[in-house]
């Protein structure tokens, strides 16, 4: 794993250690007796203003089973199981949501740890940069998955990164005074305090017009009308988000329900919720959406609006 995650894009350094660990300085062998409660981990530092936790979790999750408990590859104890430590509390949510998003793949529970780290002991230093010294060395995962990942996340982010009048605009955020003249009461309320519209009885519930649906505070895309459907909710569903970096998804745990909460990257406005029910030909998600969030601009007009560059994809 050490190796592997290495290899990433943004990744500067790396080192392999026991986490969580209920014995001071444990040895590996120890730690193999399963009595220490270590978890066999590797302590990451990147660079963000090059990769996400987000990113780096997605590459996590690609080579590990996350429904298997107690066991990597051949490998068989508690000390193998499969964890995520944090040291900033704030790091909490992004990793609960991407725990989430592993969820609905699968029909068996993710077992993944998350828990605050409260101790690294770095291991032994023949276990350190282990396949650098070992090319021949045991390890279930192929590290050549790091460099696939790295080049599907550069296509990717070559996608997001629209060039034009679109990517010039700066999706800023207005001041609350002056939210509340803009927009409708209704508006306000969903965007800023995550109320609900009714169902059937909102804007866009069955508008299928060819063109993009933007962020009502801020302008920013958020879906296309090429990924709408209609799923009889009697709310605009789309399969995906135009762009993956224009939303960002949150663990909610309101009214005595576990959903997850989809908001506006930019203008952080509450959009609805996303599920796991969606058509399986156009990957198995709902993006249950509120018109109130939405602005919609039709095809014809997207480029006077600024918008040509999305006009592929819609």
């Amino acid at each position: 794993m050490e190796e592997y995650m290495s290899r990433l894009d943004g990744v500067c350094e790396t080192e392999v250690g026991y986490g969580n660990s209920l014995v001071e300085y444990p040895t590996y062998e120890q730690v193999c007796t399963g009595t220490t409660g270590a978890a066999e981990t590797v302590k990451l530092i990147y660079r963000p203003e090059e990769t996400e936790l987000s990113t780096l979790l997605e590459a996590y999750f690609a080579v590990i089973d996350p429904t298997i408990l107690n066991r990597q590859g051949n490998d068989r104890g508690t000390q193998y199981r499969t964890g995520i430590y944090y040291e900033d509390p704030a790091d909490r949510e992004p990793i609960l949501a991407a725990i989430s998003r592993q969820q609905r793949k699968y029909t068996v529970p993710v077992v993944t740890e998350v828990l605050p780290l409260d101790n690294f002991y770095p291991a032994e230093q023949y276990h350190q940069d282990y396949l650098k010294k070992n090319p021949g060395g045991y390890c279930h995962i192929d590290v050549r998955k790091a460099d696939v990942f790295n080049e599907e996340e550069r296509l990717r982010r070559d996608h997001d990164s629209v060039e034009g009048p679109g990517k010039e605009r700066s999706y800023t955020v207005p001041s609350p005074e002056e939210l509340k003249s803009r927009l409708t009461p209704l508006q306000f309320e969903v965007t800023q305090n995550q109320a609900t519209e009714h169902p059937y009885r909102n804007e866009y519930f069955n508008h299928f017009e060819r063109g993009l649906y933007v962020d009502i505070v801020t302008g920013e895309p958020l879906f296309s009308s090429s990924d709408k459907f209609d799923s009889g909710c009697g709310w605009p569903s789309f399969s995906r988000p135009v762009k993956s970096l224009s939303v960002k998804e949150l663990k909610d745990q309101s009214h005595h329900m576990e959903r997850t909460e989809v908001r506006s990257r930019a203008g952080d406005s509450h959009l609805g919720h996303v599920f796991d029910d969606g058509p399986i030909d156009r990957g198995g998600l709902r993006y249950c959406i509120n018109s109130a969030a939405l602005r919609f601009i039709p095809y014809e007009e997207m480029e006077k609006e600024g918008y040509r560059d999305y006009m592929d994809l819609v």
